[in-house]
This record gives C-alpha cells, sequence and structure tokens, in this order.
C-alpha cells in the first residue's frame, strides 16, 4: 500500500485493548511508521502537538469524549485522513454530522479484509491532499513572486523614472540574461532601492 515509498504516519485513539491488539498487525512498519497509540483524546491531542500525522483512525466513543468533535476538528485544522470507527446504534447519526467535513466513517465490528480496505482508501485520499498540497505552495510562490516583480517595479519607477513597461522588461531581459528568475531579479532590485 505504498504509494510512490511513502509509508504512513497512524495515530489510534483507542481505549479497548482487544482492537488494538487486532489492528497492530494490519499496520506493518513497512507501510505505516511510526504508529502510535492513545487512549483518549487528551494524550491523542498530545501527541498531534509532538507530530504530524498521516492518518487518525478513532475508535469511539472514549473515555473522555466521544470523538466526534475530535474528528471534524482534525479534518478542519490539519491534512491529515481521519477514521472514526462507530458502533452500529450511533453510525448513521454520527456519520451525518462528520461527513461534511471529510471524516471516514465505518461501523464496528468490522471484518479485517473490510479495514485492510478501508486503509487503502485513507491512502488515496492522502495522496490526493498531497497533490492538493503541491498546488497550494505553486500558486502561493507565484502570487509571492508576482508581489516581489511588482515592488522592484514600482522602485524602478520611483527611482529610475522608468514607465511601467519598461521597468517590467528591464526585470524580463535582467532575468534572461543572468539566467535568474524574475523573483530573483526583483529581490536584487528590492535590496539595491531600499
Amino acid at each position: 500500500m505504498v504509494f510512490g515509498g511513502e509509508t504512513y504516519s497512524v495515530l489510534v485513539v483507542s481505549a479497548l485493548q482487544k482492537f488494538n491488539d487486532a489492528l497492530a498487525p494490519m499496520l506493518p512498519g513497512s507501510e505505516y511508521y511510526p504508529v502510535c497509540f492513545t487512549g483518549n483524546i487528551g494524550a491523542a491531542r498530545r501527541e498531534l502537538l509532538a507530530r504530524q500525522f498521516d492518518f487518525v483512525i478513532i475508535n469511539a466513543p472514549l473515555p473522555d469524549d466521544f470523538g466526534v468533535r475530535f474528528a471534524i476538528d482534525l479534518c478542519e485544522k490539519t491534512d491529515c485522513v481521519v477514521l472514526l470507527m462507530l458502533r452500529q446504534d450511533a453510525y448513521e447519526e454520527v456519520n451525518a454530522r462528520v461527513q461534511p467535513y471529510g471524516v471516514f466513517t465505518i461501523q464496528v465490528p468490522i471484518p479485517a479484509q473490510t479495514l485492510k480496505h478501508s486503509l487503502k482508501w485513507m491512502a488515496a485520499a492522502r495522496e490526493r491532499l498531497r497533490k492538493l498540497e503541491k498546488k497550494t505552495l505553486t500558486v502561493e510562490e507565484k502570487m509571492e513572486e508576482i508581489r516581489m516583480v511588482n515592488r522592484a517595479k514600482w522602485l524602478l519607477i520611483e527611482r529610475l523614472n522608468m514607465t511601467e513597461m519598461e521597468a517590467h522588461r528591464h526585470i524580463e531581459k535582467q532575468a534572461m540574461n543572468q539566467c535568474l528568475s524574475k523573483k530573483e531579479v526583483a529581490t536584487a532590485i528590492i535590496e539595491a532601492y531600499t
């Protein structure tokens, strides 16, 4: 289940040792590392402060809270994939509540094969999130370049009495002549004139 050489870090939040013992063999170190087990939400929050996880598996209910708000918070504030495991009597109501936030849900007890399939779905979702994160970074980097180039253009306009078109051409020409990005040229201009 390793995509492109990736392993997935997993936080399991479950107060039931029997569940933890059954889940552990399904998370081999070659595909999932590290795998941390906690027995309540308080301990899980401490683990999340120490590191980021790709997957968080919550076996509800937990001793300090049911786990619904925790699952929603994780999906809203982090980029981990969350699986909330629910008893049959709570499944429909809780699933309807958490689904809009991107929380995966599954009923327990669950056959081992179904849980293995769930882990594959989680891996696919995590890879999709990684691609979206990369696209977001690319857009943010491009926006930063535009801001830097605009700032450099206005400095050239102010200091060298260029028109906006001349300043723009100047930056592009310097980038081509020096084999630099426009952002690097803009940074040099900003440093020189401020």
